[in-house]
């Protein structure tokens, strides 16, 4: 079964402390709140340096998707998340705290809860045709950047645009189709 989650159709909340927003794409079971997902994906916009909120037992992956970046201090460490180093992983307990870089950022959010499942995220880029090679019984596509993609399997044709997600749980061949497109492929694997 694929689920197409047109962005257009979603509502961003502003974050309590007024320095950004977030949008959820997606989240399971469909009934879980913030407490007790077991995976998450969202779109977040950071405006303004603060916090990360915490989330213990919970394992994040970002990526850049619009914007200059931010630098994410982790205490210890640094890491500048910009078009050039557009990933990262790390703890949702974590203490961070955002620098943006530059002018607002948005970034792509998968969370998933350690014990009951893990993530891989991947950045393909499409020129022309070619197959998505499935790694998991749950697969998240999303459109980063272009103007248009078209998926295609023996059952269904799909047209995505700009910030869509498609969510797929079938097994089954997909061909990716567009002039040029940036995709993120959210894997989802269960423990």
């Amino acid at each position: 079964m694929t689920q197409l989650i047109q962005y257009a159709s979603l509502c961003a909340t502003p974050w309590k402390n007024g320095g950004g927003s977030t949008t959820e794409i997606a989240i399971f079971p469909a009934t879980a709140s913030l407490e007790n997902f077991d995976w998450r994906v969202s779109l977040a916009t950071i405006a303004q340096d603060g916090p990360f909120s915490s989330f213990p037992g919970i394992d994040r992956s970002l990526a850049l998707v619009n914007g200059d970046g931010v630098l994410l201090d982790f205490g210890d460490e640094r890491f500048v998340l910009s078009p050039s180093e557009p990933l990262i992983e790390f703890a949702g307990e974590d203490a961070v705290h955002a620098t943006v870089t530059g002018q607002l950022t948005t970034d792509f959010n998968v969370m998933t809860r350690r014990g009951l499942c893990r993530h891989r995220l991947e950045l393909l880029t499409v020129t022309g045709k070619q197959a998505l090679k499935r790694r998991s019984g749950a697969t998240l596509l999303f459109l980063a950047d272009g103007e248009s993609l078209s998926l295609s399997s023996a059952r269904e044709r799909i047209a995505m645009v700009r910030y869509d997600t498609l969510v797929m749980n079938a097994e089954e061949d997909w061909t990716l189709e567009a002039q040029r497109a940036t995709v993120l492929v959210v894997d989802i694997i269960r423990n």
